[in-house]
């Protein structure tokens, strides 16, 4: 090959490697930045370049550089932390935040990275939900307050980040859990209450099963005692229409009746091998013996 040849060949590489190296594309989900000798490009006036729409781009290479951002939600989940409620109790909360980007000049000139960005926000964030959880009981905390602590700790949080050239869209908090040091003592507690709720229990079943059984007792008794004067009452209308039987009875023939009365009593006296020494004559119950007429 010619020498002209050869530096044709070099010029095109040339090309080919400042073209490679000045152009450069953004994605849709991204945002980017150049930097000229390490420090934000300005515009004639002074003042900084905007941040570079998603698009082909081209730089000055070896002079220029592209910082690009992600302007997609980012998820940041904190690591479990101990705070304080109000009635003085040690909860260890678990929480994650939603965030982005929105101006990636601003985010470069006062976090420049993620991780320093993430680093940042768990600061603001559990100092804000510290604060809040600290105004309300362990109660309120995981019942229905709980959504209108994490919106306030949302709020106060964004404020505080809105200078960094991020924005904060939610806080919430993933799990509530005790101390592993607390948590026997919170559950034999528990296990005291109610087992102390079930004494109060049984006890009011014992004293509702004494009323029952009392008043029933009560009710048996009076059933029992009615029925007892109601037999008796019987007893006596009966005693009275046998003693009126009798009486009309004797009234219609006495000596019939006498004669009736001594073989009853005849019948019951002279059983099987009944042996009784007594006088005819002197003897008015074997009168009916001497005197048949």
């Amino acid at each position: 090959m010619s020498k002209t040849g050869m530096t044709f060949l070099v010029l095109v590489g040339l090309v080919v490697l400042f073209l490679w190296s000045s152009l450069f594309a953004v994605d849709q989900r991204e945002t980017a930045i150049l930097l000229q000798f390490g420090k934000p490009l300005e515009t004639e006036n002074g003042e900084p370049a905007p941040a570079l729409e998603p698009g082909l781009h081209y730089k000055w290479p070896f002079v220029q550089r592209a910082i690009i951002f992600d302007t997609r939600i980012l998820v940041y989940d904190a690591q479990p932390a101990e705070v304080l409620t109000l009635d003085k109790k040690t909860l260890v909360v678990d929480n994650y935040a939603k965030w982005r980007i929105v101006d990636p000049l601003v985010f470069y000139n006062k976090l420049a990275t993620i991780p320093r960005a993430q680093a940042r926000l768990d600061d603001i964030i559990y100092s804000n939900l510290r604060e809040a959880l600290g105004r309300y009981t362990m109660e309120d905390i995981v019942s229905e307050e709980r959504d209108l602590i994490m919106t306030n700790v949302t709020l106060r949080s964004a404020e505080q980040v809105r200078e960094l050239g991020i924005e904060i869209l939610d806080v919430r908090i993933k799990r509530t859990d005790l101390p592993a040091e607390n948590e026997r003592a919170i559950y034999d507690r528990m296990k005291a209450e109610r087992e102390q709720q079930a004494k109060q229990y049984r006890a009011e079943g014992d004293r509702e099963y004494a009323e029952i059984t009392a008043e029933a007792d009560k009710e048996r008794t009076i059933i029992l005692a009615e029925a007892e004067r109601e037999a008796q009452i019987i007893r006596g209308q009966g005693d009275a229409n046998a003693t009126r039987i009798y009486a009309e009875a004797l009234s219609l023939d006495e000596d019939f009746y006498a004669f009736q009365r001594s073989l009853e009593a005849y019948v019951q006296s002279f059983q099987e091998n009944t042996r009784i020494i007594l006088s005819p004559e002197d003897s008015r119950f074997l009168r009916f013996f001497t005197t048949p007429q």
